[in-house]
């Protein structure tokens, strides 16, 4: 079955054209094109892409399949229009040894609406005291190039300079959750005017600094990789210019994403104690979101991640401390990106194929994704209406979780369909199994 679609703007440039799909590929690109076998998808001058990469998710398979599922969170990716996400290994049991990593990535080979790469953790149990087998997942059916303790941040510096050094010797990469642990104990709210004025902990900006600053140490004199996730301060963003300027040999070497709802919101949500605002690293103040919209325009921050989230009611409707941290992202995503960089003339469209598809799928090593829009190339795709609002609904979400900070929120663009490797996974707001 082909597909044909007809009269999309790709990246959002120039005139209208159609676009063939044939065998998983793109067979060809122009005006008036013609296939008697095709599906005919009336574009209508909307925005060709090519498919969204999450280098952050969690789809809590296996152990926590009441709050998500790898079946669940591919339908939310689908209906968002990744075609590929990286599945962190906070998982019960953790994903710190071959078994898991197969187990993850056989699901999400068996439910076929995105390609589910499983990141491998850093260390044992996400104790940060021993090594975890890193060879041993990197070998395995799952391939696992990137690994985190994410949710736990590697603190001791002997113990990430052996990670480093190690995922060199694999090509592979260590995405670290920076935060020094002896700064945040019993930390609450981003540290500052809100949360001293509402009695809540600080949470130091420099509880991530200084460990990004390490980390980028650590990594430029091993020669080796270094994603640092969810950038959520202005000082950090100043730590990652520092760190790239004084690279020279390999301008990858250190890589950076932001998540949608620090680009967004700020701490001033924390007024209402509503613990769907509750996230980690915490809300930060408006002007650290600037700095953040700033640098990932600037490329200082080189991708969009979401740190999908998903906890179940009791774990999100009590009260503030207890309250687990964190936020669902993947079928919000795109319209965040578009009100808070494109609507702000901070990204045109092709900017946004750069955050949320081709500098991840890079930093991933993905070849088959983030291609670009052309002949022969594999058809990894999201047409994206850019015209389009709508309100957000949590109970609507393909997610088990509703834990949405966006509820009611009229947000600005839609996904329209989704495609890997040339078959629809989502359309019209519609998983296609």
């Amino acid at each position: 079955m082909s597909t044909l679609i007809k009269g999309a703007k790709l990246y959002g440039d120039g005139e209208p054209v159609d676009v063939l799909v044939r065998d998983g590929v793109i067979a060809g690109i122009g005006a008036d094109l013609t296939a008697e076998d095709a599906e005919v998808i009336e574009a209508n001058g909307q925005v060709l892409l090519p498919g969204f990469v999450d280098l952050h998710v969690h789809l809590r398979e296996p152990g926590r399949e009441d709050t998500e599922t790898i079946a669940t969170g591919s339908a939310a990716a689908a209906l968002g229009g990744y075609t590929a996400v990286f599945a962190m290994a906070n998982t019960d049991p953790v994903a710190d040894n071959a078994l898991i990593v197969e187990h993850v990535h056989a699901q999400g080979q068996r439910v076929g609406l995105v390609d589910v790469h499983p990141v491998g953790a850093v260390t044992v149990g996400l104790a940060g005291t021993k090594l975890a087998e890193l060879g041993t997942m990197a070998k395995s059916k799952a391939n696992v190039r990137m690994f985190s303790d994410d949710g736990h941040c590697v603190h001791d510096p002997l113990i990430m300079r052996r990670a480093l050094e190690y995922s060199k010797a694999l090509d592979a990469v260590i995405a670290q959750h920076a935060e020094e642990p002896r700064l945040t104990v019993g930390a609450q709210a981003h540290e500052g005017e809100n949360a001293a004025r509402l009695g809540l902990q600080g949470w130091p900006a420099a509880a991530e600094e200084s460990i990004v600053a390490r980390d980028c140490l650590l990594a430029q004199h091993a020669g080796a990789r270094l994603h640092i996730c969810h950038v959520s301060t202005a000082g950090t963003v100043d730590v990652l210019r520092w760190a790239k300027n004084r690279q020279s040999a390999r301008l990858d070497l250190i890589s950076a994403e932001v998540t949608p709802h620090h680009l967004l919101l700020t701490d001033e949500r924390l007024e209402t104690f509503d613990p769907v605002n509750k996230v980690n690293p915490p809300l930060r103040a408006a002007s650290d979101a600037q700095a953040l919209r700033a640098a990932l325009a600037e490329g200082v921050v080189d991708c969009v991640a979401t740190d999908h989230a998903p906890h179940a009611v009791q774990d999100k409707d009590c009260e503030w401390a207890a309250a687990r941290p964190g936020m669902l992202g993947l079928q919000t995503a795109l319209s965040v990106i578009a009100q808070t960089m494109v609507e702000t003339g901070l990204l045109d469209w092709r900017g946004v194929a750069r955050v949320m598809s081709e500098r991840p799928a890079a930093i991933a090593g993905l070849p088959d994704q983030g291609r670009p829009l052309a002949e022969g190339e594999p058809a990894n795709l999201v047409l994206v209406d850019p015209d389009a609002r709508w309100t957000v609904r949590g109970k609507e979400f393909a997610s088990v979780a509703d834990n949405t900070p966006f509820e009611g929120m009229e947000l600005p663009a839609k996904v329209v369909l989704t495609m890997l490797r040339g078959k629809v996974t989502a359309a019209d707001g519609k998983v296609r199994a």
